[in-house]
């Protein structure tokens, strides 16, 4: 599957009907004027001959509209993360893939308190200079049928990247991930086929397109099927995102548990009435958020689990098909297995590390041979995750390797910690447990929390019900608010840094 040219055929087919409604600038784009759009920008690239292009925008029609045209004029999108650090992250891109030339707007630099930089393009400028020749051009290469439409772009087979993405960062530097026309196109047909989607969806995308769960489920299922798409550029506008969903009768929306969580204490009655598909990843899903959509809008958030490398979902709770707490079933075009230390596959219920293969995972990372051999064990793709695959085919996961830590010999997962103290806390409370190297006892758990009001004596003796001794925080230490990434997701290495600052304060 070739994106830009599924977008042409759908286009061309339901030119009429509303292609993305921006509810942050309030434009409207049809189908046929997305693509118009999207070659007027294509002209405006055109001169560029680098191979990459940065695009830094937040989720919007001009975020989707500099992608379409970035793949018309047969150039690879950049997607800049903008959540934390977005100088720094604009320069670490340009190096690692190799380019000088950024897609953003004037409005949002601003926004992000960030001075415009050298070869940046600005989609202010862009619009106020489109002459009546520019419209006349891209008027008359939009004309025609799909195919004829589809001759006069530039060339591209599957195996073409489509897209670089870097992963979170949560733990360690970000990595970039190419991706290709094949591999998001595979899980595109997967996501298609496995909720029975059609081009009568309706899709709320408010997660950025730098996350390739935003960028995937939220952009390039919906362009290639000719769904509706409403954009929203705040995911943290928890009182506004709720009312969008009703107004819009929006049916899918893929999220992460920071944002859900914060949907459901501010929805209203009815706010997810039309919602058919209420999808969650990036981060495990807690209880009170699975049982709030169900007991206040009816609504079974369905687990999802996925990775940057591998396009990104792996594996999904359907409905009908939904083992709360699992990660769901494995994509169609995927394999999945669960191997042992020593590289023994293992059989259904054993625990042991996730590998993935399939025509949705990645070839290897953008300038990172090392790294790439590190990934794959015998052609497989090493997640990184640990896990159980069940006699149903259901995957559930159970930590990140890298979050395990050895105490008095035995490997404890931070994970499973968070889980039961989660369990404990006030509803809405963020925790993070990590593990500082101690003197004594080699690690030393501390749990990082939001919220002061706790008996943390008690807590201590309710986790015992369940944890072995070694596996309680010795420690609780107290912050206003936890990092998060731009998806939501706990950001572990800046949280270990905090606690880690924190205790040389207690030492002087």
């Amino acid at each position: 599957m070739i994106l830009h040219y599924e977008f042409i055929k759908v286009a061309k087919k339901f030119k009429d009907k509303d292609a993305i409604v921006d509810h942050t600038t309030g434009k409207t784009l049809s189908y046929k004027k997305a693509l118009i759009a999207s070659f007027i920008l294509e002209n405006k690239l055109s001169s560029n001959k680098e191979e990459n292009v940065g695009i830094l925008l937040p989720t919007s029609a001009g975020a989707m509209l500099s992608i379409l045209a970035s793949w018309i004029s047969g150039k690879t999108p950049v997607m800049i993360n903008y959540s934390m650090g977005v100088e720094e992250n604009c320069e670490f891109a340009r190096k690692k893939c190799n380019f000088s030339t950024i897609i953003t707007s004037k409005a949002f630099l601003i926004k992000m308190r960030m001075k415009p930089s050298e070869n940046m393009i600005f989609l202010e400028d862009i619009l106020s200079n489109v002459s009546k020749v520019d419209k006349i051009k891209a008027l008359i290469k939009s004309l025609g049928s799909a195919e004829s439409v589809i001759k006069r772009i530039a060339k591209v087979d599957e195996d073409k990247n489509i897209v670089i993405l870097f992963t979170s960062g949560s733990e360690k530097e970000p990595k970039a991930v190419p991706l290709t026309h094949k591999n998001i196109g595979t899980n595109v047909t997967d996501i298609i086929k496995v909720f029975k989607l059609s081009d009568k969806d309706i899709i709320f995308s408010i997660l950025p397109l730098f996350h390739v769960f935003g960028f995937n489920t939220l952009f390039a299922v919906p362009i290639t099927m000719g769904m509706t798409i409403n954009t929203y550029a705040n995911p943290l506008d928890f009182k506004k995102v709720p009312e969008l969903v009703r107004e819009t009768g929006s049916t899918l929306m893929a999220s992460t548990p920071a944002f859900l969580g914060g949907y459901l204490r501010e929805a209203k009655p009815n706010d997810f009435a039309k919602m058919q598909n209420l999808v969650a990843g990036a981060d495990k899903l807690p209880e009170w958020i699975r049982a709030g959509y169900k007991k206040d809008h009816g609504v079974e958030v369905l687990e999802g689990y996925g990775a940057t490398e591998t396009s990104p979902v792996i594996s999904t709770n359907l409905i009908g098909a939904n083992k709360p707490g699992s990660i769901g079933q494995v994509m169609p075009s995927l394999k999945v297995k669960i191997i042992s230390e020593d590289g023994k596959v293992l059989s259904a219920g054993e625990q042991g590390k996730i590998l993935v293969k399939g025509d949705s995972v990645f070839s290897g990372y953008l300038d990172g041979e090392a790294q790439t051999k590190a990934a794959f064990i015998d052609g497989w793709y090493d997640t990184g995750d640990i896990g159980i695959l069940d006699e149903d085919g259901f995957l559930w996961h159970k930590g990140r390797a890298k979050r395990f830590e050895k105490i008095g010999g035995e490997m404890v997962s931070l994970i499973k910690i968070e889980n039961i103290l989660e369990a404990l806390l006030p509803s809405g409370t963020d925790c993070c447990v990590v593990g500082i190297p101690d003197e004594k006892k080699g690690t030393k758990l501390v749990a990082a929390i939001t919220n002061t009001e706790i008996d943390e004596n008690e807590i201590k003796k309710e986790m015992l019900a369940t944890l072995p001794a070694i596996a309680v925080p010795k420690q609780f230490m107290y912050f206003d608010n936890l990092p998060k990434m731009g998806s939501g997701k706990i950001a572990f290495r800046e949280i270990e840094k905090m606690v880690k600052n924190k205790l040389e304060e207690i030492k002087e």
